[in-house]
């Protein structure tokens, strides 16, 4: 197959390996949230306790967000082609570990495999595409490569609860098999190799913000747990501290760090990442509440409730594709575009947040609204972060963005689930004071009518947190598109080299030849 004069051929190769990005970040996304509707399988088949399951579902994402930092200096120096098939086969393996498992330390172990090989797919993911893909078209690709991550946390659930329907929980591992095979020949064809030459890998830095990142997202995850002022919570809150400020120390003075914390002199970057930790805050946190009131509230089943929510990512989705979302982005401009994003997210919350719990076409339209908001916000944010970094440190960039949204998700859904919790103790009739959970309180609940009492304290509860949630994702808003416009807008340079794209054929040296896109 030969390029003809216009290069269509290699325009149509970026948008084939766009396509295979983002397949890959769809299953790495779907197994944050995918296990969740195993729960009672789980425990009926392993013999696992309430402790046991809570390591199995968060292993993955406390891995994942202590690797990302590492991983996206990892993939910019070995190479991002590389690292995205070593992801693959770790993901590969560890999917299939899990899907062995007999007891659930295995399963664990397995799970936290999977997150090693979930963040080496994250970031270089993104790092090919910023890679393949032009200033003109990157708002675009991001769009879609976004809208990808929505769809998959959204249909976790649903996706789930379809296989446990028909076949045994090891499927849910086994479905990602011949996913990653498909990926993995693929990229071999399609993916050029792109690397950042800059010395060898900071183990120091790699070692100190793997283990301090971990930690505090272990604290955030165990807080509404455990109690935050409980001693493994408030130790690993302090241990984080100290060793996310060791790190920064370190970065300040080795001559080749991981991270250039000058980056953070730099509104662009600061009002960027502000951006991506309240958006997430927000929206993870909010979409956590709204799972609850579907299922204990309105009674939908796991698989129903994930459906009922699907209008959300479907929005982001169709949006993105569609190129509208880009076109919104180029004629606001990047501060406009995320705050006037992440306001239309926020009243989209409301929206949800005060749908009656008879009616779900109010719901629907506030799930529409926050589908519009993440589908102009989160790729406005994504470029924000990306452009205030060289282009040569994409993969950095990458492990910095999911890092914050690991971060912000990972607190979000402790916060406001703890808001929820105290709110809905507090409006508990005064007989089934002490009931901890929904279900607990159901069941002491003995009288119809003290059970409709306990669904309107728990819908109230959920008001409050989602109501919280919006005003977090609001001040995140205005705050990321101030900094960002202060900063002032970088225009790219239309006479700098131009992304790689695969083309057939060979150099005289032998290595595969890569042609500049669009010629």
């Amino acid at each position: 197959m030969t390029a003809g004069p216009t290069g269509t051929v290699a325009l149509r190769s970026r948008w084939f390996i766009l396509a295979v990005l983002c397949l890959v970040q769809l299953v790495v996304v779907l197994d944050n949230t995918i296990l969740t509707v195993a729960v009672p399988s789980l425990t009926r088949d392993l013999g696992a306790t309430t402790a046991d399951i809570q390591w199995v579902i968060n292993a993955y994402a406390l891995v994942m967000a202590g690797l990302l930092l590492t991983a996206g200096s990892v993939v910019d120096r070995c190479g991002r082609r590389r690292m995205l098939l070593v992801g693959l086969v770790v993901f590969g393996l560890a999917s299939a570990a899990a899907a062995a498992a007999q007891t659930s330390a295995h399963l664990v172990a397995a799970r936290g495999l999977l997150g090693l090989g979930g963040a080496l797919l994250t970031t270089a993911t993104l790092a090919v595409a910023m890679q393949v893909f032009g200033p003109a078209e990157r708002p675009r690709a991001i769009g879609i490569w976004a809208a990808v991550n929505a769809l998959g946390f959204a249909a976790g659930p649903p996706v789930g609860g379809l296989l446990l329907a028909h076949y045994r929980w090891p499927a849910i591992f086994l479905v990602n098999l011949p996913v990653v095979a498909i990926c993995l020949v693929a990229a071999l064809v399609l993916i050029p190799e792109s690397r950042h030459r800059a010395g060898r890998l900071d183990l120091v830095g790699a070692l100190l913000s793997t283990v301090g990142l971990g930690t505090a997202v272990f604290a955030i995850i165990q807080g509404p747990e455990q109690g935050w002022t409980s001693r493994p919570v408030l130790g690993a809150a302090v241990g984080a501290a100290l060793l996310i400020a060791a790190f920064v120390a370190w970065e300040r003075h080795t001559p080749a760090p991981m991270l250039d914390v000058h980056f953070f002199r730099n509104r662009r970057f600061v009002g960027a990442i502000s951006g991506v930790v309240l958006i997430t805050f927000g929206s993870a946190g909010a979409l956590f509440l709204l799972a609850q009131q579907l299922q204990f509230v309105r009674e939908y089943p796991a698989w129903e409730a994930g459906a009922r929510m699907a209008p959300f990512a479907l929005t982001v989705v169709l949006l993105n594709v569609c190129g509208i979302a880009a076109l919104l982005i180029r004629r606001l401009g990047i501060p406009l575009a995320i705050a006037a994003g992440m306001t239309t997210l926020a009243v989209g919350l409301v929206v949800a947040a005060y749908a009656p719990p008879d009616s779900y076409q109010v719901l629907l339209v506030g799930l529409l609204l926050m589908g519009a908001g993440c589908a102009v916000a989160n790729p406005a944010i994504v470029e924000a972060v990306l452009s205030s970094i060289p282009p040569e440190r994409a993969g950095t960039g990458a492990g910095i963005d999911g890092t914050m949204s690991e971060v912000g998700g990972s607190l979000g859904i402790a916060v406001l689930g703890a808001v929820l919790n105290a709110r809905f103790t507090a409006a508990l009739p005064v007989a089934l004071a002490g009931a901890g959970s929904f279900p607990a309180a159901v069941a002491a609940a003995g009288t119809a009518a003290e059970r409709e009492e306990v669904a309107s304290a728990f819908n109230d509860a959920v008001v409050v947190g989602q109501t919280v949630g919006a005003v977090a994702v609001l001040a995140g808003g205005c705050l990321a598109g101030l900094l960002v416009h202060r900063a002032g807008r970088r225009t790219p340079d239309p006479s700098g080299p131009e992304p790689v794209v695969p083309q057939t054929g060979v150099r005289p040296d032998g290595a595969r030849r890569a042609v500049p896109a669009g010629r």
